[in-house]
């Protein structure tokens, strides 16, 4: 079904239902986040239901850890549902592991209106009938099973065989309007019966998604492009589940591009861009990170790739999501998280700072309100001239650092000792020669940044870069820091003329 007066997308329902179902099998990535924040935006848009449910079936891969880490990081994220895990509904449970019951009922509803069929092939039997008849060995399931008499199927039930449960195909064209691809077709044939339910009874995926988003009346499927080719399963078993009763309607179909990592490979799960925690760990804050996912196939604009995720929401229309493979850009994202530090309210900065600088050793404790009052003066100095030049929160430990510390000399790191001359030496000697000079009461920036000037660039002839260069790196141990003078007063005259003469020692 099309809307003509939309531009000849296809039209959406009336009240869009939308779903996250990941599993359980590891760290959260990239791609997981961006699925979740498609199918919100899509529901905080169009004033529709978001569900999250957890599909976890896989005893052998599904772990708890991964379990409270999906919950951890859409927390952190801000993603928040309507209904599923830990919120409840009228569909529940939300849980798979807890839905055994119904699909072993709607498997044997299957079977009983011939929709489904016992099949006791084993895959070398498969493998075998397919070289005996000129097909390539992994041709895959041939249909033997499907007219099986009821005196075949008993001989392999009292040879010990258990039947897996197979979905009949129809031998007919498979074709929907994929929401962001288009018109999609699969010729007849082309998807063999599959697999519902194996042998010992545990279902399937291609049996247990299907029958949750029936069952909890999901209209719109977003996923991700590597399970388009299951679309036609799912579509075929809708139809059975409609006539069953179970299925109210066809859900209309999105899916979503690949997000491609290095060498225009896409982007694994093992791939150190694709860990969200570790994008947390360095610094990324949730509207910067927020902010990149969605350029992962879609755009505000032309001219705006900053947006805040409310504006995101007034925006989204995933019928607007582009088909290509999206980039995963790893400096792009940092600079899109640059844009969205500076944004925030600097006490919100300060507070969201504090963790890391507490992992980083750099302050007592990881609350605000826990540091001491010294700590907390100089971070408050700090910020203004701290926040416009990080990028991720994990930049403000070495940034800050040496404006908390009293010590009297700071090894200098790599680049920024090669970053003095040989006139360091001397520059540094005048600069102690006029600070020494200053009265503490006078110890202000503009003070600071108007005597070194006379002293050693008027006077002395330096070169600003000459003679500040030295100064800096003797006060912050870095070559880049937050801004020299107003630095030099946070610390004070003691430290300060403690640092130049430690540098001075040390050359």
């Amino acid at each position: 079904m099309t809307d003509d007066t939309n531009d000849g997308k296809v039209a959406l329902p009336e009240h869009v239902r939308v779903r996250f179902c990941p599993s359980p099998t590891g760290t959260p990535h990239v791609g997981m986040v961006r699925t979740a924040l498609f199918n919100w935006a899509e529901a905080r848009h169009t004033h529709g239901t978001f569900v999250f449910r957890i599909e976890d079936t896989d005893a052998a891969r599904d772990t708890e850890e991964s379990f409270n880490q999906i919950l951890e990081a859409l927390d952190w994220l801000g993603i928040d549902w309507d209904e599923g895990v830990n919120v409840g509904g009228p569909n529940g449970p939300y849980l798979q592991s807890e839905r055994g019951d119904i699909y072993a009922d709607v498997a044997q509803k299957l079977l009983k209106a011939g929709y489904a069929y016992e099949s006791y092939s084993t895959s070398e039997e498969i493998e075998a009938r397919n070289v005996a008849n000129g097909r390539p060995k992994a041709f895959g399931y041939d249909g033997y099973d499907r007219t099986l008499s009821d005196e075949q199927r008993q001989a392999f039930r009292d040879e010990g065989r258990k039947p897996a449960l197979r979905i009949r195909m129809p031998e007919e064209d498979i074709a929907f309007d994929d929401l962001i691809r288009g018109r999609i077709e699969f010729k007849a044939g082309s998807v063999p019966d599959y697999v519902i339910v194996r042998p010992n009874g545990d279902p399937l995926y291609t049996l247990t998604n299907p029958v949750d988003d029936a069952m909890m009346n999901i209209n719109v499927v977003l996923r991700g492009e590597d399970l388009l080719s299951s679309t036609p399963r799912q579509i075929v078993l809708y139809q059975y589940l409609m006539k069953l009763g179970i299925a109210k309607e066809m859900p209309l179909f999105g899916h979503m591009p690949y997000v491609m990592g290095q060498g225009k490979k896409k982007l694994s799960k093992r791939d150190p861009e694709s860990n969200l925690f570790l994008h947390r760990e360095h610094g990324f804050i949730r509207e910067g990170l927020l902010n990149y996912l969605a350029l992962l196939g879609w755009s505000i604009g032309a001219e705006q790739d900053v947006f805040s995720m409310d504006e995101m929401v007034r925006h989204f229309d995933v019928r607007d999501v582009k088909a290509n493979p999206a980039h995963f850009d790893i400096d792009k994202a940092i600079a899109i998280n640059a844009e969205h530090i500076r944004m925030l309210d600097p006490q919100d900065f300060l507070d969201r700072s504090i963790p890391y600088l507490h992992r980083d050793d750099v302050v007592s404790a990881d609350s605000w309100d826990a540091l001491t009052d010294r700590e907390r003066m100089v971070l408050q100095a700090a910020a203004p001239l701290v926040q416009t030049r990080v990028r991720l929160l994990g930049e403000v430990s070495g940034m800050v650092s040496s404006l908390l510390s009293k010590v009297g000399y700071i090894e200098p790191e790599a680049d920024a000792r090669k970053q003095l001359k040989e006139s360091a030496g001397e520059v540094l000697a005048k600069a102690i020669d006029a600070l020494e000079a200053l009265d503490a009461e006078a110890w202000k920036t503009d003070s600071l940044h108007e005597l070194l000037t006379k002293t050693l660039v008027n006077e002395g002839g330096y070169k600003p870069r000459l003679a500040f260069g030295p100064i800096r790196v003797a006060v912050s141990g870095r070559r880049v820091s937050p801004p020299l003078f107003e630095s030099m007063e946070i610390i004070g005259k003691d430290v300060t003329l403690a640092r130049l003469r430690g540098l001075q020692n040390h050359l």
